[in-house]
């Protein structure tokens, strides 16, 4: 009877630990993280002056590209204890073999030189093919910058970029992009700025009330969010170029959440204005309001398949708690999502195929488990679970290039912004100070 026990037990294990790998193997697949990592190294660029200021230019420069590259996600970085002891700066410098053999037995190497001349950052940056000895190089750059730190980073995401577009199947990296968040470490809950990897923060509003649920346009240049104003909850939109608020259109009753349609043309948001709160959408200038649902429960944090901007997900409480739901755009075809406890917080992947959101599978009085963030292949409703950590973890928001996802989480105590891979793998944290919560990573 004991082997038999054991038996079963190792059946379970066995089968569920399949069914895991099945789930991730389909996730991976879809967001392009599912090839074989490729090998790359990318030694430090070799110092063309010498001086403290290029010393500590170099220094960030070449942390930057490294963890650009790390956090792709799509590359088996090599170790530097496995480096030849000749470091190349330039492409007469480099010996193929070196890099191509044992111990390194790198595919790629990323290499080049760094120097600063009359206040200008000047780098040059080669990509070779170390098992293409006859036409190794695969990208050449020049970048020449005024001699800043925030320059050496401009650069050396510039390079990241040009490096993961080529190795990565055409698609366009994310080492430039920005996050938008809510942070109270000024006071009141603001909306702030920072890069994908938590770089640069700094805040953008300063309404002294609260700021809440920011979303930045296609082109960049406005973030839309809800804040309180003496008409009570409004869609308020704030310029990047201008850096000040811009005048948007003041709606009756309290409207929440809004989100861009990938086209820029149109905004979906919450409202209020009819008693009940609905799905609406208006066109970029707050014009031609159309209502989208009609329903007894709250409706609540639309967002748009960015593929096509024919579907919204969004939130109903229709059926008791919070469910996940889609719709077609004009408010026809409506579909349930989750089928079980408390689900909230959509977010579209970039290539349409997938939902991410934070689910409570199993709500209520001593219910097992915790927020987490789970991914669902929106044509068969076939869902795997990201996070597994405790905590709330909620407001998950997708990269352009379909690879990462950023989220906040109350795991060390706090509310905080973390990002990942889409697959779940790679959880990092971006901010400590303040509560940081409710990220949007730019559409660019």
């Amino acid at each position: 009877m004991p082997r038999m026990k054991c038996f079963i037990a190792l059946s379970f294990f066995f089968l569920f630990a399949a069914a895991s790998l099945s789930a991730q193997d389909w996730i991976r697949t879809g967001t392009g993280l599912g090839v074989e990592k490729i090998r790359l190294a990318a030694p430090d660029f070799k110092l063309v002056t010498t001086d403290t200021g290029t010393q500590n230019l170099a220094t960030t420069f070449n942390t930057t590209l490294g963890n650009d590259l790390q956090a792709a996600g799509i590359f088996d970085m090599v170790s530097r204890s496995f480096y030849p002891l000749s470091i190349p700066g330039a492409p007469q410098e480099v010996h193929l073999a070196d890099w191509s053999s044992p111990p390194p037995n790198a595919s790629m190497l990323a290499f080049g030189n760094l120097g600063v001349q009359g206040g200008y950052l000047n780098v040059q940056g080669w990509l070779y093919d170390t098992k293409n000895p006859k036409s190794p190089q695969v990208l050449g750059k020049q970048y020449r910058e005024q001699a800043t730190d925030e320059n050496a980073r401009v650069v050396a995401h510039r390079f990241a970029d040009e490096i993961i577009f080529r190795l990565g199947g055409g698609v366009q990296g994310i080492a430039e992009t920005k996050l938008y968040f809510v942070s109270t470490r000024g006071g009141s809950k603001e909306i702030w700025q920072m890069d994908y990897d938590g770089a640069g923060q700094k805040q953008l509003t300063h309404l002294g009330s609260i700021a809440l649920s920011p979303h930045v346009s296609p082109d960049g240049s406005r973030v839309a969010f809800s804040g309180v104003t003496k008409d009570g909850w409004q869609i308020l939109m704030y310029s990047l170029e201008l850096g000040r608020l811009v005048s948007f259109p003041h709606f009756g009753g309290d409207n929440y959440s809004p989100a861009w349609s990938s086209d820029g043309q149109n905004l979906a948001f919450s409202s209020s204005r009819t008693g009940n709160t609905e799905i609406y959408a208006v066109n970029s200038l707050g014009a031609n309001v159309r209502r989208l649902t009609e329903s007894k429960g709250p409706d609540v944090s639309p967002v748009w398949n960015p593929k096509t901007n024919a579907q919204i997900a969004w939130v109903s409480g229709r059926t008791g708690l919070p469910q996940i739901y889609t719709m077609a755009s004009d408010g026809t075809n409506v579909g349930r999502m989750t089928d079980q406890g408390y689900a909230v917080s959509p977010s579209w992947s970039p290539n349409g195929q997938f939902l991410v959101f934070a689910w409570v599978r199993h709500y209520g009085p001593g219910a097992p488990g915790a927020s987490d963030i789970y991914i669902m292949d929106v044509a068969s409703k076939q869902w795997a679970q990201l996070t597994h950590d405790g905590g709330r973890n909620d407001f998950p928001s997708w990269s352009p290039d379909g690879r990462h996802i950023v989220f906040q989480s109350n795991r060390t105590g706090k509310v905080q912004i973390w990002t990942m891979l889409a697959d779940g793998s790679q959880q990092r944290q971006l901010t400590t100070s303040g509560e940081n919560s409710q990220p949007n990573w730019s559409f660019k």
